[in-house]
């Protein structure tokens, strides 16, 4: 499959009606819903573009959600939420894509590998599992049972060619609703194959399947905690940066980016959790790119990272050493840049400071050193990854 030309497609433009809000960007697990299939189909090898298609008005709740991440604004119905999508996709130069639901959160690897393996053969592929319970029809009183044999639950992501599933849908009738891509495809007269789906693909529509989602997670996930540290010289006409707040003070901090000693003993302690080498691997400071960088960049790039392997921020601990300037009266904006930084909350992070008793270089003035501490959630590595 040529990655440059696949795609994924996350419908995620629904009002949430069941849930009392739209359940796409509620918390689950320490992250958005939406954020759990969009990092696990962004960081599959086989996918070059994730595209997020939206209700007009959910903007602000995507942007908290996940930063800046491509998105067009859907329609109506689903179908048209879909259509929205394609149409830019086609427009890049996409030729495949997977169509997927925000509300299955969790995207095993081995199902996006069978879906497009078998697009060699056929226009679509869908996930699938047997029916297993017994089926019968009734409301308040049972009536009489289905035979459940050659029955399937039908997932997402669901995989295509985007030619002809393009094709599918203006093809569609406009008074008729689908509640797939797969039954449009296959209206149109297209085949399209069954592939092993995965119980990590349920649906989430209700409170309870929230419940039962977290519960989840918390059974798959393990903590890490890793420590990083920093010093820079202190010298005068520099300026001073310090967790990402420019502090008055008659010196800064000398480094090849901005030094802010701050914003790299963290990013160091959030690379440490995935063992992701450390800043000067991923920013050398041989490299004039970095000149003066924003160490901003630094933070979220080693955040996304985290992200990408599946994991959550839980907690950052910081603690400063210096005899000047005092940073007392800035604590707590950098507590609530750090936290903004990592799309935490403001009690997720803490920020201490100390001196060394006049002992050594802080404790002549020569410089800042600081201390970080980051405790994360990861998948564990026992086969039992949220994505794999």
């Amino acid at each position: 499959m040529d990655r440059a030309k696949t795609a994924a497609l996350i419908v995620a433009a629904g009002q949430g009606a069941r849930m009392g809000a739209p359940k796409q960007f509620r918390a689950l697990g320490g992250r958005a819903m939406l954020g759990w299939s969009h990092a696990a189909l962004s960081a599959h090898p086989a996918i070059n573009h994730v595209l997020i298609a939206i209700g007009a008005g959910q903007e602000a709740a995507l942007h908290d959600a996940l930063g800046d991440v491509p998105f067009v604004i859907g329609g109506a119905t689903r179908r048209d939420s879909v259509r929205a999508g394609l149409d830019a996709l086609a427009a890049a130069g996409f030729e495949t894509v997977l169509v997927h639901d925000a509300a299955r959160p969790f995207v095993p690897a081995r199902v996006v590998d069978a879906l497009l393996d078998a697009l060699s053969d056929d226009a679509g592929a869908i996930p699938a599992l047997p029916v297993a319970d017994t089926l019968a029809r009734g409301i308040e009183v049972l009536g009489e049972t289905i035979d459940r044999s050659g029955l399937q639950r039908i997932q997402t992501p669901q995989a295509f060619r985007l030619a002809e599933l393009i094709g599918a849908h203006d093809a569609w009738p406009d008074d008729a609703e689908a509640t797939d891509d797969a039954q449009m495809l296959r209206r149109a007269g297209h085949s399209v194959a069954l592939v092993e789906g995965d119980p990590m693909l349920e649906k989430i529509t209700w409170p309870q399947d929230a419940v039962r989602a977290e519960a989840m997670l918390a059974a798959r996930m393990i903590s890490r905690s890793a420590s990083g540290f920093d010093v820079h010289r202190l010298e005068s006409g520099e300026e001073l940066w310090l967790g990402g707040i420019l502090i008055p003070h008659d010196k800064g901090l000398s480094g090849h980016s901005d030094a802010d000693v701050a914003l790299h003993a963290i990013t160091d302690a959030l690379l440490g959790t995935i063992a992701a080498g450390d800043i000067g691997q991923h920013f050398p400071p041989s490299d004039p790119q970095w000149k003066g960088a924003n160490s901003a960049q630094f933070l979220q790039h080693a955040a996304g990272l985290v992200a990408q392997a599946g994991g959550i921020i839980d907690f950052v601990d910081l603690t400063l050493m210096c005899e000047a300037p005092k940073i007392g009266p800035h604590r707590e904006a950098i507590r609530a840049r750090v936290a903004e930084l990592l799309r935490l909350s403001p009690p997720q992070v803490s920020i201490k400071a100390t001196t060394t008793e006049r002992l050594g270089f802080t404790g002549r003035g020569e410089g800042i050193a600081a201390q970080a501490v980051a405790t994360v959630r990861v998948p564990g590595t026992d086969g039992g990854s949220v994505q794999a």
